[in-house]
C-alpha cells in the first residue's frame, strides 16, 4: 500500500469520497495519517541494523547518520562473535558511549540495532498489513475528531448532529487505535528481548565461567 492507496481507503471509511466538495483536503488527509504513523512507530517502529566505527582510544560513538531514530535496542562490540555479545550503552544527544572496561584501540565495527520511524509516501511502505490497518483507523480517528471540533457552532447542511456523529466515531476509532497500539507495544518488547538480550552462560554446578 502507497500514500495514495491509504488516502483513498481513509475517504472510503470517512464516506468522503466526492471529491467534487471533499470534506478533508488531500493535505489535511496526509497530516493525519504521518499523525498516526509516528504514534505507531513509537511503539513498533522499524527494526534496522546499521555498522559503525570506533575511534581510537575512545568510548564514544556519534549515531547523527542514524536518520529517523526512535530508540537504541541493542549494540554488538566487537562483532563477528558466537553468540554475538551485546554491550552497556549510555546516550546523550547524537552520541552514543560504550560503558566498558577499556576503549577500543583502534577503528573497529560497532552493530547498532535500533528502530527507526515507518516510511508511507507515494511509493513505498515499511508496514505490514496489520500495521496499514492501525494506520488507517488511527488517521481517521484524528480527521472525525477535528473536523467535528471545527463544525461545532457551525450550520451544516446535515444539521446540528453531524459533528456529534463524527465525534462518537472519531473517539469510538480513536479507543480501537489506541488498543492497537498497546497491543504492538507489548509484542515490540517481546521481539526485542528474544533477539537482543545479552548472552550470559547458564549456571554450571562444574563449571567457573570467569569473572
Amino acid at each position: 500500500m502507497n500514500l495514495s492507496d491509504m488516502r483513498t481507503r481513509i475517504r472510503r471509511d470517512l464516506k468522503d469520497e466526492d471529491s467534487a466538495s471533499y470534506r478533508w483536503s488531500d493535505n489535511e488527509i496526509d497530516r493525519h495519517i504521518d499523525h498516526a504513523l509516528r504514534d505507531i512507530s513509537q511503539v513498533s517502529p522499524l527494526q534496522v541494523k546499521a555498522t559503525l566505527t570506533t575511534t581510537a582510544g575512545s568510548r564514544d560513538i556519534s549515531i547523527s547518520t542514524l536518520s529517523n531514530m526512535v530508540v537504541i535496542e541493542a549494540v554488538e562490540y566487537p562483532v563477528g562473535n558466537y553468540p554475538s555479545i551485546y554491550v552497556p550503552y549510555s546516550l546523550w544527544g547524537s552520541t552514543l558511549s560504550l560503558l566498558i572496561d577499556k576503549a577500543p584501540p583502534g577503528v573497529e565495527n560497532v552493530n547498532i540495532y535500533y528502530g527507526k520511524l515507518h516510511t508511507l509516501d507515494a511509493t513505498t511502505s515499511t508496514l505490514q498489513p496489520p500495521l496499514e490497518d492501525l494506520v488507517a483507523i488511527g488517521a481517521e480517528a484524528y480527521a472525525a475528531i477535528e473536523w467535528a471540533s471545527f463544525a461545532t457552532n457551525r450550520v451544516n447542511v446535515g444539521g446540528g448532529a453531524v459533528s456529534e456523529n463524527y465525534l462518537a466515531w472519531g473517539r469510538e476509532r480513536l479507543a480501537a487505535f489506541h488498543s492497537g497500539l498497546a497491543a504492538q507495544g507489548r509484542n515490540a518488547a517481546l521481539r526485542v528481548r528474544q533477539l537482543y538480550r545479552p548472552y550470559e552462560p547458564k549456571p554450571s554446578q562444574s563449571t567457573d565461567w570467569g569473572p
